[in-house]
């Protein structure tokens, strides 16, 4: 009797695994490169790329902030673009309002311009040339740009050497904008891979 439900449930997974649209273009993709069909090898594993970044920018999503008290927050979302796309990446994206006071958080990560930004966080002087001061915030180093008269600002960390955090702010004070970046779940980010 046990040895038929363990059968059975061996034959269950297995099933489950072929349902996979990712594993399913990946060995697509192999039987076309072993058939010598090139072409259709790369837009397979291209389309399984794309299918493993769509996964990766949903995760993201689950990372932003909830809504401070008395704002509102918009559904999270994100796109994954492919390598035509500055070389590709996945962003995720969520929005905050008050009133006339907005927040935007901005996730990016699997990008080649990433290097560039990274460079940017290791260089304190290049990091703040355009008016920027290095600050931490929930224990990550930060670029804070913030304009007292028109109350408005951004907020950058280079997290894990992998994901940009963008946090920008139109009509908000400077400690609405830091409230929400300490409020990214940070633990939870360092744990995607």
């Amino acid at each position: 009797m046990h040895k038929s439900v363990l059968i059975l449930m061996i034959v269950l997974c297995g099933l489950m695994l072929n349902a996979d649209d990712v594993i399913d273009s990946i060995n697509e993709g192999l039987d076309y490169y072993k058939s010598g069909d090139y072409s259709s090898a790369i837009e397979s594993l291209s389309y399984a790329n794309q299918l493993i970044k769509q996964i990766k920018g949903g995760q993201l999503e689950n990372c932003f902030p909830e809504p401070l008290s008395g704002w509102e927050a918009s559904a999270a979302t994100s796109t994954a673009a492919g390598e035509a796309m500055f070389g590709g990446g996945v962003t995720a994206e969520r929005s905050y309002t008050k009133e006339d006071a907005n927040v935007q958080i901005q996730f990016i990560t699997d990008s080649p311009l990433m290097q560039t930004v990274m460079m940017m966080f290791s260089n304190p002087m290049f990091a703040t040339s355009d008016g920027g001061k290095m600050e931490k915030i929930a224990g990550q180093k930060a670029i804070v740009k913030y304009d007292e008269n028109s109350k408005s600002g951004e907020i950058q960390i280079a997290f894990n050497n992998k994901y940009l955090i963008t946090v920008n702010g139109n009509y908000v004070d400077r400690d609405i904008l830091v409230k929400y970046t300490a409020a990214i779940d940070f633990n939870k980010m360092s744990g995607l891979q």
